[in-house]
């Protein structure tokens, strides 16, 4: 039976990634350190015996002792909340963590997938963004951390490749929302979806003209699935290209919702991108992939995942205040 090893296990993707390699027939290693991940998101995947779990820092060395088939890098904090928090760690789990698993990867004789991110572009100047783009990233901005990260991981990485002639795979992911996302995180989707569901104003960041292209998370773990599998080396998106302003993503998670929420207007944070959305040419070409969830169809599957959990966390939070 063929086993891969996950970082970031217990986080958003790396925990639908680890579902369907389950259901693909293997196992799995599930590495994590819960700064950001949870445990409740693999706590039902490791019933059936073939899912274990390791809490670890993978910015240190750790030591495997099964063959492994595949070491998929998802550890990282991955929103603006988090890795503005966490610098340091975000920068040590894109550099040395990232070293670790590549190490790991050539001493197992395992195909090695990097987790990175449509981040690398910064602010585009060209758009949609196609992999060929080198970007536009201010190293020492607030964002700098987790952009640079990112951009070493994918050079650590294809060093491997050229020289130690490691298989590679090099994932760079748009922005993706679904079930298990964190109320806190920080990220648009989850955002609006909590502050819809409690009547509070819906937050947006400067005048909401801003684009961004949302895939549903079944789409995106799909479209990793397929490139770990084929024999693609260089980055590749994987994202929906159908793109939004966030004036209208909040609109429309006002309606599905129901809610009586109003829209407030905050300063726009330093750096924050103007547009984004990915040219998924390669994708469609080499993976025979696309995103096939409209965003409509998608947050009708997500918001119920919130209500649930926003209810639970209300519920808790009126017990303690009694």
């Amino acid at each position: 039976m063929k086993r891969v090893l996950i970082t970031g296990a217990a986080g958003f993707l790396g925990s639908h990634l680890a579902d369907r390699f389950l259901l693909e027939g293997y196992n799995v290693i599930a590495v994590d350190n819960l700064i950001t991940g949870s445990s409740e998101n693999i706590s039902n995947l490791q019933e059936d015996g073939r899912l274990s779990f390791i809490n670890h820092d993978i910015s240190k060395p750790l030591y495997i002792e099964e063959e492994l088939d595949g070491v998929l890098h998802f550890a990282s904090p991955a929103s603006p909340v988090d890795y503005l928090d966490l610098p340091i760690q975000t920068l040590k789990v894109g550099s040395l963590g990232t070293h670790n698993m590549l190490g790991l990867s050539l001493a197992k004789s395992a195909r090695f997938l990097l987790a990175s991110t449509s981040e690398v572009y910064g602010d585009p100047e060209v758009h949609p963004q196609p992999e060929g783009y080198c970007g536009q990233v201010d190293p020492v901005g607030l964002r700098g951390v987790y952009d640079e990260a990112k951009r070493f991981a994918e050079a650590m990485t294809m060093a491997y490749h050229r020289y130690h002639g490691l298989e590679t795979r090099i994932v760079r992911i748009f922005n993706t929302y679904g079930p298990r996302m964190r109320p806190e995180d920080g990220r648009v989707v989850s955002n609006f979806i909590v502050q819809a569901l409690r009547g509070e104003p819906l937050t947006i960041y400067g005048d909401g003209s801003q684009t961004r292209s949302f895939c549903y998370v079944d789409d995106e773990i799909e479209g990793i699935f397929r490139l770990f599998n084929s024999n693609r080396t260089e980055p590749t998106n994987i994202g929906n290209p159908d793109e939004y302003t966030i004036v209208e993503l909040a609109d429309l998670i006002i309606e599905e919702i129901g809610s009586d929420s109003e829209i407030e207007s905050l300063p726009l944070p330093e750096g924050d991108p103007n547009v984004r959305q990915p040219d998924i040419s390669v994708a469609m070409e080499v993976l025979d992939w696309e995103a096939i969830t409209p965003l409509r169809d998608g947050l009708k599957k997500t918001i119920p995942y919130f209500k649930n959990l926003v209810e639970s966390m209300d519920a808790r939070a009126r017990t303690l205040a009694d």
